[in-house]
């Protein structure tokens, strides 16, 4: 399985998301973006994370580098897991986990391992954190460090 470390070009990838639409990372070329793999919609450490990311939305925005949410479950799943917890990161299906194991993000059994890339406007990996156990995840003070690191 690749490993993609700082410094790497990120993997390009195309997947449905919720929203009705499909989201490629060549969209982000200029701006960048912050992928955040997770392991599964309703789970308990998932479903705080992105609460998380909501409640601190006007933070994330502030970050100036868009969010998207990565794990192998179905659209239908992710839309029914954002409308329930009124989530604001749109999350994309990567139900064949290809995207997950080109990033390299794919644990013990295939389960996705909790990640974060920061993803420069120039297709570049700037940040990447991957979680050997899925208990802990990046708030946004971490979001927020990785990014001020970058400047």
């Amino acid at each position: 399985m690749a490993k993609v470390s700082v410094g790497d070009r990120a993997p390009s990838f195309e997947l449905p998301g919720t929203g009705g639409r499909s989201y490629r990372l060549d969209e982000y070329r200029g701006r960048g973006v912050i992928l955040a793999f997770y392991p599964g919609d309703f789970t308990p450490v998932c479903t705080k994370q992105f609460c998380s990311y909501r409640d601190d939305g006007d933070r994330i925005e502030a970050l100036g580098v868009p969010m998207l949410g990565i794990s192998p479950q179905p659209v239908e799943s992710h839309e029914r897991f954002a409308t329930e917890h009124g989530l604001t990161v749109p999350l994309l299906s990567d139900q064949d986990k290809r995207v997950a194991r080109a990033y390299g993000v794919l644990g013990p059994g295939g389960y996705l391992r909790r990640s974060i890339f920061l993803i420069g406007g120039n297709g570049i990996v700037r940040y990447r954190y991957v979680a050997l156990f899925g208990l802990r995840y990046q708030d946004v003070g971490d979001l927020e460090r990785a990014v001020e690191s970058l400047s």
